[in-house]
């Protein structure tokens, strides 16, 4: 229930009207490694984001986009037994760096710029706009998911929806 969730959220917040690359799908990538088991939390991402972008449009960089996420979640898998606030914040951040990089070596890798270092140095230079905004995105939608799970979580231990919702 809670991955098919995920899921839902992910696809419905990358439809709807947005500020560019202000989606929640690393902080649901990072959600899905600390609470879902890991054969779930590997699903998550990978499920949003291809029949996301078979409706919004494919593109050459997928590979790099999917693997990242995909990164993302290994790191969820690191933080689950460590969970604190400063680990969350810090392993988002982490998050946003590890997508930045990928991504933008995946834009160079496909020939959207010239195959030299100065191609590669410009793509990450051009790329650093679009961080600012991921890694913000990743960090208030990171604190959102992660602060009301806990608050429903505390709500309902011991009680009847303890299984449902936990």
């Amino acid at each position: 229930m809670l991955a098919l969730s995920l899921i839902l959220i992910g696809i419905l917040l990358r439809f709807i009207p947005h500020i560019p690359n202000f989606t929640p799908v690393a902080a649901i990538a990072l959600f899905a490694g600390v609470y879902l088991n890991k054969k779930q939390a590997l699903i998550v991402p990978l499920l949003l984001m291809v029949i996301s972008d078979i409706l919004l449009g494919m593109h050459n960089v997928i590979i790099f986009t999917w693997g990242s996420f995909l990164l993302v979640t290994l790191l969820g898998f690191m933080l689950k037994n460590r969970k604190t606030i400063q680990g969350v914040g810090l392993t988002a951040l982490a998050s946003s760096v590890i997508f930045y990089l990928v991504t933008n070596f995946g834009v160079w890798a496909m020939g959207w710029y010239p195959q030299n270092i100065k191609g590669l140095l410009d793509c990450y230079i051009l790329g650093l706009p679009f961080l600012r905004l991921f890694t913000l995105s990743t960090l208030v939608y990171t604190f959102i998911f992660f602060a009301v799970y806990e608050f429903i979580a505390l709500r309902v231990r011991k009680t009847r929806l303890e299984k449902v919702l936990l």
